[in-house]
């Protein structure tokens, strides 16, 4: 059997399985390669290129037991491997903190807020940080500015200081324990926020593999909107005149819409579309 072979049927076990995916794959086939290169210890994103080496007894048998843990287990593939990649950018995960997928990570890599942005934007707060992810890529993506990586959940920011420590970041990012904006002065020129924004309804029919995520990080209440109320009513006094916050809410634009009448937000536009993502100026907030 060779390794494309084994991807394969890696696939049609998942599918068969009916596991649910959105946790750095969409589709089966993505989500046994991803498994069956790790577990080979084979480069991620190099499939084409070994797709055709021939696969050892005993790793078929370490695969199919990985295989089997994610069927089982109904955990997200991170987990398992202990790992995400967001833009090219590797990052360790476990059940302390979410998997990272953020739509901001791509509005980061390739300058989408930018034109918000100018010589004055010195300080940036990633909110609800999870893992540290965005904290890591704001960081990389401009590196004259100072960041500020703050979570209400202890787990989550010990997992966020492996990341930090990982991309060798200590010196520019800046860990701190906050519930929203309570403990943080501020005052910022960017605030990123991939906060808990899930309505009850959608709480109540995630996949499994959702549910394996630390509920604190998901759930927004009846329309996924509790914490962002907070945060829109805190947030001017922590903004500098010309700061932005940028905030991710899924697919929840109707309930923002509703609950926000009246506040002219920008719609940015990513790989899912551009009703995940917005953009609010110090102004419209004030």
């Amino acid at each position: 059997m060779t390794v494309l072979e084994l991807v394969r049927a890696g696939a049609a076990r998942l599918a068969h399985a009916g596991v649910a995916f959105g946790h750095g794959t969409t589709n089966a086939f993505d989500e046994a390669a991803w498994l069956v290169l790790w577990r080979l210890r084979l480069p991620l994103d190099e499939l084409d290129a070994v797709a055709n080496r021939a696969v050892t007894p005993e790793e078929q048998s370490q695969v199919d037991a990985l295989l089997a843990e994610r069927i089982a287990s109904r955990k997200p593939a991170a987990y398992l491997t202990r790992e995400a990649w967001l833009q090219g950018v590797p990052f360790y995960v476990d059940e302390r903190a979410i998997v990272p997928r953020s739509f901001i990570a791509e509005l980061l890599a390739d300058g989408g807020i930018d034109p918000w942005l100018s010589d004055r934007t010195q300080r940036a707060l990633d909110l609800c940080t999870g893992n540290g992810s965005l904290a890591v890529l704001a960081a990389m993506a401009f590196p004259d500015i100072a960041v500020d990586a703050s979570d209400l959940s202890a787990d989550a920011l010990a997992v966020a200081r492996i990341n930090v420590e990982r991309h060798a970041l200590q010196d520019r990012i800046r860990l701190l324990a906050s519930d929203g904006l309570q403990a943080l002065s501020g005052p910022y020129d960017l605030i990123l926020c991939n906060p808990p924004y899930v309505n009850t309804t959608s709480m109540a029919a995630l996949p499994a593999e959702y549910r394996a995520e630390p509920e604190l990080a998901l759930a927004g209440g009846t329309d996924g909107m509790d914490f962002i109320r907070r945060l829109l009513a805190d947030a001017p006094a922590r903004m500098n005149p010309d700061a932005v916050l940028v905030l991710e809410i899924g697919n929840e634009r109707a309930h923002f819409e509703a609950a926000f009448p009246k506040l002219e937000a920008v719609w940015l536009e990513t790989s899912a579309g551009d009703d995940q993502v917005l953009l609010l100026t110090r102004e419209a907030l004030a």
